[in-house]
């Protein structure tokens, strides 16, 4: 039946662009596909195929290739050649591992669906795939995923739900075009400081994981949605401040006056600084007192403060309040009831 249906379209000439050979319990492709010179569609989903002839490299004009659901158990290294590639899907394969050779010639893929494999891992070759738009690994293996792959600039869409990934790379920040953020059913503890920096998110979902705070910037995505049920989110319980008076070291101690002098504008200590390689990576660690605003290096006290963002943005049905993480340099600050935050624990 195959067979049959590629004669027809090779009887239809040169021009022929678009062919499918959806669900025909195909084991093989036939050679003769390689004739179709023009082709910019093949759907081949569906099927039992588990490897492509080495005549598909002749396909220099597909743009669309379907090959969901089928029994490959490695990306095709063939694929490489196909450089009109723009669509490829791959979903519900057997799929273990991928050729970082793939990635080579494919430098005008656009979207790519590995849902449904059995992918432990992405291979940092990914930040290839130069204009990459759409990215989707749902339901796969992954326990983390390469920070290469937050090299891919154009980036707008990254769908990596149920999954086993534990953490998120800072290089997440350098994905500045990403608009929608899936990371649902995962087993993430935390989500990187670095994804506050992605200033055209609008969707962003972490239901089903091991979240209980929020990095202390997340106010200032413009998020239109936001999803988090599942997760172990901190509740709005009062803790009190164990001591009054806070012990620092002569490490802090020195930072602390730095950093207020370099508020001040002492020209002499920012010369000095600038000369000392150093002391400028010791000092780049420095935060902010969310209370006061002073600087500091490392002795501080983690808060929590609830934010109703429910107003502002499409939710998870049951979240009223988001627990977002605070800073405070001192006890001093923390024992001000002015402020709306709560104690969770002393580094």
């Amino acid at each position: 039946m195959a067979e049959w249906q590629l004669l027809r379209a090779l009887r239809g000439g040169p021009g022929t662009r678009s062919l499918s050979l959806t669900a025909k319990g195909l084991h093989r492709l036939p050679r003769d596909l390689g004739k179709m010179k023009n082709l910019e569609e093949l759907s081949l989903r569906n099927n039992k195929l588990h490897c492509l002839p080495q005549e598909i490299e002749a396909l220099s004009r597909l743009k669309v290739l379907n090959l969901g659901n089928n029994n490959f158990e490695e990306v095709p290294e063939q694929l490489q050649y196909l450089e009109s590639l723009q669509k490829l899907h791959l979903f519900a394969n057997k799929i273990t591992r991928i050729s970082p050779l793939v990635f080579d010639g494919l430098q005008n893929l656009v979207f790519l669906n590995l849902n449904n494999n059995q992918l432990n891992c992405l291979p940092p070759e990914i930040h290839r795939l130069g204009n990459l738009e759409c990215l989707s690994v749902d339901n796969n293996r992954l326990e983390c995923i390469p920070k290469e792959l937050c090299y891919l600039q154009k980036l707008h869409e990254l769908h990596l739900s149920n999954n086993s990934i534990i953490a998120l790379p800072e290089e997440i920040r350098y994905l500045t075009r990403l608009k929608v953020l899936i990371l649902s059913r995962n087993q993430i503890n935390n989500l990187p400081d670095g994804l506050c920096k992605l200033k055209r998110l609008r969707i962003l979902d972490v239901a089903g994981n091991n979240i209980q705070i929020f990095p202390a910037e997340i106010e200032e995505l413009e998020l239109e949605e936001l999803y988090c049920e599942g997760n172990p989110l901190f509740q709005k319980n009062p803790v009190s401040a164990v001591q009054e008076e806070d012990i620092l070291t002569l490490k802090e101690v020195t930072a602390r006056f730095i950093f207020t002098q370099l508020e001040n504008k002492n020209c002499y200590l920012q010369t000095a600084i600038k000369q000392n390689l150093e002391v400028q990576k010791l000092l780049s660690h420095k935060q902010e007192c969310v209370h006061c605003g002073c600087g500091f290096l490392g002795m501080w006290l983690e808060c929590v403060q609830f934010v109703d963002v429910k107003q502002r943005m499409k939710t998870s049905r049951n979240l009223q309040l988001l627990p977002v993480r605070a800073l405070l340099c001192s006890y001093k600050c923390f024992n001000r009831r002015d402020h709306g935050l709560f104690g969770i624990a002393v580094p």
